[in-house]
């Protein structure tokens, strides 16, 4: 899936259309995501030893990822997501058998996500 939890997301189809906020929770078996202040419901509760009260809790459902786009802060619109590889030098200080340390430099490849308006890092 493109979209993480921690991102900064806009719902671009459905009831809720237009609204933002962060991904709270990714349902990937479902394709669904949990969205911060987007499409509350009311949960009916009983009572019981943890909710004294009982009676109705308001809290976030899921929404279908498809309706749901990564918003870009530098363009301030919602994007589309392309991963680009870039490589990463790391050194390494390694032991040999007479306690002479010898440095080691390894290359990493790491997936980036980048936004497809601005053309940057998100």
């Amino acid at each position: 899936m493109r979209i993480k939890k921690g991102d900064y997301v806009q719902v671009i189809a459905g009831s809720e259309k237009g609204k933002k906020g962060k991904v709270l929770k990714v349902l990937p078996r479902q394709n669904r995501v949990i969205i911060e202040g987007v499409k509350y419901i009311l949960r009916h509760t009983r009572k019981s030893e943890k909710n004294t009260q009982g009676g109705r809790v308001q809290k976030e459902a899921p929404i279908h990822i498809s309706n749901v786009m990564l918003y870009c802060p530098h363009a301030q619109k919602p994007t589309r997501i392309t991963f680009r590889y870039e490589e990463v030098k790391e050194t390494e200080k390694v032991k040999e058998a007479e306690g002479v340390e010898k440095t080691v430099e390894h290359v990493k490849r790491i997936k980036v996500r980048y936004s497809k308006k601005s053309n940057r890092q998100i």
